[in-house]
Parts: structure tokens; sequence; C-alpha cells
């Protein structure tokens, strides 16, 4: 039999994957308003927070929910070179393969020939562009201006930092329609994230182990950052996995605080 805490760890490993989302009420209604400004007539749509609040989960879920019912193309890794970038979209878009180069001029053009209808938003392709942060200022003025076109609309995630609120950029400020912001969890709701995650995966005994006082302890370490939060409970359970081998007591009660400080310690959140 597989040990509790193996299984434990392994929710917590960092992925993406849609099947992994988390319903919470502030997060589903924010989920929800992004489905919704998908169905409207909207040329570029933004969803930004800091490192670790969900965006790529969000772009995850998305792709998944609506791969069925509407053309979507998600790119999770930016595609840096300008040249390729067009010649993916071509490909996947519009079905039209470029073996030498494809630049914007000769991109527009194909988009010209498409006459893609912008009457019915069901029709118009969905481009997820994660990490967007990550292009060249060039290359998110092309996408601008190929978002204006309307006959591709982007959804694009990108890094809200401590130096610069990337919203706030020359390209962003009259071309976005729709911006979303992704936050932090509360205690309350980190402690509902982890229970679920736990739960899903059938892991009852060690969901029932995270009561208020040690989730408002993780809160405190990783600020209801859910990347920091998932690295800190994947390394918490190593430690349980590590003292089970070599047939040390545990309490599954409750979760020591030195266990919780230690993990945190690995994981940098805590300076040794």
């Amino acid at each position: 039999m597989e040990s509790i805490f193996v299984n434990s760890k392994e929710v917590f490993l960092d992925t993406v994957n849609a099947k992994d989302y988390i319903q919470l009420d502030r997060v589903s209604n924010i989920y929800q308003s992004l489905k919704n400004s998908i169905k409207k007539p909207l040329k570029l749509i933004l969803l930004y927070g800091r490192p670790g609040t969900g965006k790529s989960m969000f772009l995850a879920k998305l792709y998944n929910d609506l791969s069925a019912s509407q053309a979507i193309y998600l790119y999770k890794t930016p595609i840096l070179d300008e040249k390729e970038f067009y010649k993916t979209l071509a490909r996947d878009i519009f079905n039209i393969k470029y073996s030498g180069e494809l630049n914007f001029t000769q991109m527009m053009k194909i988009i010209d020939n498409a006459n893609i209808s912008i009457e019915n938003t069901k029709e118009v392709p969905v481009v997820l562009l994660d990490e967007a942060q990550l292009y060249s200022e060039a290359l998110m003025e092309k996408i601008r201006l190929l978002s204006d076109t309307r006959a591709i609309k982007f959804v694009i995630t990108l890094h809200k930092t401590e130096e610069e609120d990337l919203i706030a950029k020359e390209h962003f400020q009259t071309r976005i329609w729709e911006s979303i912001e992704l936050e932090n969890a509360s205690s309350a709701e980190l402690k509902i994230y982890i229970q679920k995650k736990l739960m899903k995966a059938n892991c009852f005994n060690t969901a029932s182990m995270f009561t208020t006082p040690t989730v408002n302890k993780i809160h405190k370490l990783t600020r209801g950052n859910y990347r920091d939060t998932n690295k800190l409970l994947y390394t918490l359970f190593d430690i349980y996995v590590s003292y089970e081998k070599n047939n040390q007591y545990m309490d599954i009660n409750k979760i020591p605080i030195k266990y919780i400080e230690m993990a945190a310690i690995h994981t940098g959140l805590i300076d040794a």
C-alpha cells in the first residue's frame, strides 16, 4: 500500500494541468468573467498578476473548456522569433505552411485573404499567449496591430512586478478592452485550496491535518501565493515521507510548526 504522504506530496507537484483547477468562489467568478469576455467583440484581453497567482492555470482551463466549441490556440511557451511567431499563427489558424520566412506584411495579407467574419464572434479564432512579458516590445506592437484586424482575438498573460506595472505600457493603454487581475489567496481561501486539492486526490487523512492555525502559518510564509504554497507543501510532505521511511513517530492529527519551518527554509521562504 502506497504511503499517504507520497500521494499527498505528488498533489503539490509544480505542474499546470486544467484538471488540477480548484474552484474557489472569488477565483471562479474571475474565471467566469474571463469566459464571458471571450464572447464579447473584444480585440485584446489581458490577464495579469504576480507570478504564482494562477495565470497559466486559467489559460489551460480556458483552452480545455472551449476547444471543443471554437477555434482556440494555446501557446504556453513564448515564440520569441517574430517570423516563427507568424508562421505558427499561419499554420495553426489558417492552415498555411511556410517553408521560408514569413514577415508581418505577409501575415496581414493572409488575414485579409481569410476574410474572417467579425459579426459572429464564434468564428474569430482565439489565441492564448502565456508569459507575454517575454515578448519584445516590437512584437507586442505587432500583436496589437494583428488584434486590430479583429480577425484574431488575443488573450495574453503578463506578470505584474514591483518595479513596473506592465499594463501601463504605451502599447496597452488604449488597446486593451478588458483587463483581469489575479491576486494571491486569503488565508481562508488557501485552506479551501489545500484541502480541496488533497481531497480531489482522495487524500482525506492529510487534508484534515490542515487546521486554521496551520494554514495561517503557511499563509504568513507564502502570502497566499499558490506556486509558493505548492512548493512548500511538496517539501513538507517530502519531510513526512523521509520520517516515515526511518520509522519515526508522526502525529497525523496536526502538523508541527517546526516541520513547516523546515520546509520553508528548504524552499527559501525563510532565510536560514
